[in-house]
Formats: C-alpha cells, structure tokens, sequence
C-alpha cells in the first residue's frame, strides 16, 4: 500500500482494518465534527459495520478515479488520528477537486494536519494531476482557514448560505490551489 510521507505524520489509503479505530475517532469527535459537517448522521451511522462499508465506497470510489480518502497517521506509532479526502472530483475541462478533512481533537495543535493536507495536495497535483483543489470553509472556523492559508490555498470569496449544517445555512469561504501556484 502507498504512503506519503512527511516529518511527523503519514498518509494511506484507509483500509477495512482502519474501521474501528475510525469509529472510536467519530465517536470522540462527534459533536465536534457535527459542528462543521453538512452530513447529518444518526446514532446507526457509528457502527463498526457501516464503517467497514464507508472504507469499501471509498476504495470503489478511489478505482473509479471518484474520490480518495486517505487516513491520516502518526509516523512513531502508526495510530490513525484523521482523515484527509478528495472528492467532487471533475475530469475533462476542469481537472478539479474539493478537500476536507477531520482530526481527533486530542492531536489538534501539532501541525499534523497541516501537513496531511499539504501530503494530499501533492498527491492530487503529482499523481492524479489535478489542476486545482478547491475547499469549503465556514468563516468561524479558524483553525480550518489557518490550515489552508498555512498549505497556500487563497481565498476567493464566500457563498453565502452555501450548506445547511445542523439544520441552518451557513456561509462558506471558497479557497483554492492550483497546480501552478
């Protein structure tokens, strides 16, 4: 299985024995991610089951050049703390892609995402050969904005009431990088 490789963490295609510890990350970080994601999910959502089945989609999709969905590890003990995705990806005239990602709130403030999606955008440029990455930011999320500005994503502009997340529309700032930046 490929790795990319930075200083502290690493990056992989998640795989069916990566289920549980994405479960026990989902579950630590529910409402905290529940805070910032426009996917409403239940309590049947956190089972090992329908894990196991979200890594299975996301190798089919990562077959049919539909999305790659990558887990984000600490280099020293291999744990899974994150995840890093491409998706809404279009071939053809616009080569593009979005970004998203999530990491368990105990490792925040180490870089390590920083460095997942930095691990990420060269994938998308150098293997896949994307043209641009886009990503969708809630304008109170600062850590969030902080890790693209770090990675030399730029800011667009902002949709207004561009997600309902938690049952209420939010406003996103539209970030990109191009191949060529």
């Amino acid at each position: 299985m490929n790795k990319w490789i930075g200083k502290n963490i690493y990056i992989r295609a998640l795989q069916k024995e990566d289920a549980q510890a994405l479960l026990e990350i989902n579950i630590e970080n529910r409402e905290i991610f529940d805070r910032y994601s426009p996917v409403n999910r239940s309590d049947d959502d956190f089972t090992l089951e329908n894990h196991e089945k979200q890594i299975q989609e996301g190798e089919d999709s990562w077959d049919g050049d539909k999305g790659y969905n990558f887990g984000i590890f600490i280099n020293e003990s291999n744990k899974l703390v994150g995840t890093v995705s491409l998706f809404l990806i279009e071939r053809g005239t616009a080569e593009k892609c979005m970004v998203g990602y999530g990491l368990d709130h105990r490792y925040s403030g180490n870089g390590y995402m920083t460095e997942a999606v930095k691990l990420v955008t060269a994938f998308a440029f150098e293997d896949k050969a994307f043209h641009r990455i886009e990503a969708g930011v809630m304008p109170r999320n600062t850590a969030s904005i902080r890790v693209l500005e770090s990675c030399g994503f730029y800011r667009e502009g902002t949709l207004r009431d561009q997600l309902k997340i938690n049952g209420k529309f939010e406003d996103h700032h539209i970030y990109s990088l191009l191949a060529t930046d």
